[in-house]
């Protein structure tokens, strides 16, 4: 089975782990199959993911920000801040007037945070979980991270749903706990649902499981692929489209149309029919000067 080239939406339904979620796509579409960032196996969501020569498109996406909808539980903390775990402490169920000034005071803006002791966080070359699981105690380090904004939907003790747009890099588990302790409590996520990924919606995903939908929105890459910045868009002529195939950049004088801006830093690379050939990076002038993905040398 070939690989096929694509930038993928789908949904993640919750009790699958990210890598089994991948399965339906890797019959379709084949084995080469990368995605641009998971999520616990108790959450549900919106996952991108890239197949074929795109999987070498993932630092183009790795510092995208990210919305959630969290369901936070207040009265226990678990090892895992999430339902998998065993009950670790306890406090009282703070008032919704705490929670708020809590959340508005300390959570809003670059705040410190230490991701979850499970997590794939690496310490000292291994992952904090894998040490966790063997009764090791984890010191992780705090990282920056950037909380563009936290709404409350709604409170019916001892559950807050809260809305959180975020920055990459950022544990909706350690906000929970974060929020609890601030507020004289303790908490643990009990449901999280992402619904955004920088300019990506969790509406436009599908489910993998729908073949026909999967292969249909696979074709449909292009148009995610502009939506990434800075992209610009290149035609060229039949002679820089045959050397594409072998892997060379295309001359300068054999780009027919550029549609590039200043500040594109990547451009998608079509032949004069519309097909898509390659994604390049750009040099301060707009021109190739890197091949990041050739969909038309597809591998098997």
């Amino acid at each position: 089975m070939k690989n096929k080239s694509s930038l993928l939406l789908l949904y993640k339904p919750p009790g699958i782990t990210s890598f089994s979620s991948l399965s339906p796509v890797k019959r379709t579409l084949g084995k080469k199959v990368g995605h641009a960032g998971t999520l616990d196996k108790f959450a549900e969501g919106l996952m991108i993911v890239l197949t074929g020569s795109f999987t070498k498109l993932n630092p183009l996406l790795s510092n995208m920000d990210k919305r959630y909808i969290a369901t936070i539980e207040f009265g226990d903390e678990t090892s895992t801040l999430d339902p998998e775990g065993e009950v670790v402490a306890s406090g009282p169920v703070p008032s919704l007037e705490t929670i708020e000034s809590v959340v508005a005071q300390q959570f809003v803006g670059t705040i410190d945070q230490i991701p979850p002791t499970y997590s794939a966080v690496h310490v000292d070359g291994k992952r904090a979980y894998r040490l966790a699981r063997e009764g090791k105690d984890v010191d992780i380090p705090s990282r920056s991270i950037t909380i563009f904004s936290a709404s409350i939907i709604s409170w019916e003790p001892p559950c807050l749903i809260l809305s959180v747009h975020c920055s990459k890099g950022t544990y909706i588990r350690s906000l929970a706990r974060d929020i609890a302790l601030a507020c004289g409590s303790r908490a643990h996520l009990v449901a999280l649902e992402r619904t955004m990924i920088g300019p990506f919606l969790l509406e436009d995903a599908v489910d993998p499981m729908d073949t026909a939908a999967l292969l249909a929105h696979a074709d449909s890459s292009r148009e995610r692929l502009l939506k990434i910045g800075h992209m610009g868009q290149l035609t060229v002529s039949a002679e820089a489209s045959l050397r594409l195939t072998y892997g060379n950049l295309p001359p300068k004088g054999s780009i027919m149309v550029s549609n590039v801006q200043e500040t594109d830093r990547y451009a998608t690379v079509s032949d004069e029919a519309g097909h898509l050939l390659a994604i390049v990076g750009l040099d301060n002038q707009g021109f190739p000067n890197k091949v990041m993905a050739l969909p038309c040398m597809e591998s098997e």
